[in-house]
């Protein structure tokens, strides 16, 4: 693996102003590419830029090939294949990869940038990508380019050299942040990338989707120009392969089209990873164009620090909302524990817990099931509470390990139960939030009666129950405090004490 991901989006087909027929020149770092009536022709630069060596005419013809190769699995009829160029001697002296030339205005940035519905073309973008990736082959190279291991060095070779560059040296303080927020999300995420490569999830991409690069012709889109010089950079899963354009669609401004693509290759893959894994991925991939408009600005291109600025943005707010969060959410029985629990599982996208459920669960009861158990005994002697919380804490270790945010319903009313729970979060390498829910004693009580009549809640709490656990329960100093029978918990209270949603 090599410097591979500072490859520009590179241009390789496309009519200029004066129509199908007009010929043209277009450079990138690594290529020259030529426009001639409806063919493009693209040369390789005779250059070692440490990523790829095509000094030699040899190397430049297996690379031309290879790329004909891989693009052709999604555009077989634009690739027409390589030529061969001979001197005035006669002798064989270069290779081209010669292509169907492709309608500029018939791209998918430029339909989304004139405001078009792209919703057709994005689903069969979908399938046409979930097909690519049923096809791939599988395999230890391609199963080590999804582990978290890998993944970590991608981030860390391009957050280095991010670094190294004017922008990123300007914004040093934020790189570090986001190393930190990086390393501990994948720290704690190693079940979740083993499950998926052992699920097949591993794949041989296109590596470098870009809306610029998707053609939205009449009989369904052609999506060119795939990374074909390091295959480990095209290897991965196959969330990170379609994150790019995820990625490119959102910063176009088309944020809908990008949740789109990611549902509608879900329902075509059967593949539905976890939030923080999709928000980890997009992040990945600003990070990988924030790195090349960066080295744009420094070969002179001056508005390519703020594109490069707003990518580093971009990033950061999908490490943000992709955060893994495990939520206690406690209090006396009747305080609205669990209609707060399922409010957050919802703004959050999180597996709701609650201790009621789990504690009949081991006991083999049905939720509503009434057992007549008093305080201190049956369900609710010492020992079987203590199994309750176990059990608890094993469900939530359990989701936080496959990236999944979890929420605990539960009284917590012992500060010893609130530290074995943030003891699993920190070995998750997750933020743990604390919320207590209170109300007033005659509010609880009205609340406990109407429960009782109704016999549809879990809850066995009565008023001795209560008059207990207001005598026992320890002080909760670091927890948010709502008043239930007062506050009203919208969007807004919700964000200051979670963070942002993930959608």
């Amino acid at each position: 693996m090599g410097a591979a991901d500072d490859r520009e989006g590179a241009v390789t087909t496309g009519a200029g102003p004066e129509g199908v027929g007009y010929a043209g020149v277009r450079e990138t770092h690594s290529s020259v590419v030529f426009f001639v009536g409806e063919r493009v022709h693209k040369l390789k630069k005779p250059l070692d830029l440490g990523f790829l060596d095509n000094r030699t005419r040899e190397a430049r013809e297996r690379i031309c090939h290879r790329e004909v190769e891989l693009n052709r699995r999604l555009a077989p009829d634009v690739y027409l294949g390589v030529a061969d160029v001979h001197g005035p001697d006669g002798q064989l002296c270069e290779h081209l990869v010669e292509m169907v030339r492709l309608p500029d205005d018939r791209r998918l940035a430029a339909a989304v940038r004139r405001g078009e519905d792209v919703s057709v073309v994005i689903d069969e973008v979908a399938q046409q990508v979930a097909a690519l990736h049923a096809s791939s082959p599988h395999g230890p190279e391609i199963d080590r380019c999804a582990s978290a291991d890998f993944v970590a060095e991608l981030w860390d070779l391009s957050l280095d050299h991010l670094g190294r560059l004017e922008v990123g040296a300007d914004r040093a303080g934020a790189l570090t942040r986001i190393r930190e927020s990086v390393h501990r999300y994948l720290d704690g995420r190693a079940v979740l990338f083993d499950e998926r490569i052992a699920a097949g999830r591993a794949v041989d991409g296109h590596g470098d989707l870009l809306a610029d690069d998707i053609f939205c012709l009449d009989d369904g889109p052609r999506i060119i120009d795939c990374l074909e010089f390091d295959d480990e950079l095209r290897y991965g899963d196959a969330v990170l392969d379609l994150a790019f354009l995820a990625m490119d669609l959102e910063r176009l401004g088309a944020e809908p089209a990008a949740r789109r693509l990611l549902e509608q290759y879900g329902e075509v893959s059967g593949d539905h990873p976890p939030s923080s894994l999709v928000h980890h991925y997009i992040a990945y991939r600003a990070l990988v164009r924030a790195k090349v408009t960066a080295l744009r600005y420094e070969q002179g291109d001056a508005a390519a620090r703020e594109t490069a600025t707003g990518f580093v943005e971009l990033l950061e707010g999908h490490l943000d909302r992709g955060r893994v969060r495990m939520v206690l959410v406690g209090g006396v029985s009747a305080t609205g524990k669990t209609t707060l629990s399922r409010t957050v599982g919802a703004y959050l996208g999180a597996d709701v817990v609650r201790s009621d459920i789990v504690r009949k669960e081991l006991a083999g009861l049905q939720p509503t099931d009434r057992t007549g158990d008093g305080t201190d005994a049956g369900l609710y002697a010492p020992t079987h509470s203590e199994a309750t919380y176990r059990e608890l804490l094993r469900r939530a270790e359990t989701a936080l390990a496959r990236g999944r945010s979890v929420v605990l319903d539960a009284t917590w009313l012992s500060s010893g139960q609130r530290d074995a729970a943030r003891k699993v979060a920190d070995g998750a390498s997750v933020d743990v939030i604390e919320i207590e829910c209170r109300a007033d004693k005659g509010i609880l009580l009205q609340r406990m009666a109407s429960r009782a009549e109704r016999g549809d809640d879990a809850s066995d709490a009565t008023p001795a129950v209560l008059e207990q656990q207001l005598r026992r329960r320890d002080p909760w100093p670091e927890a948010a405090a709502i008043d239930t029978g007062v506050e009203t918990v919208d969007a807004a209270r919700l964000e200051s004490m979670l963070g942002p949603a993930p959608w």
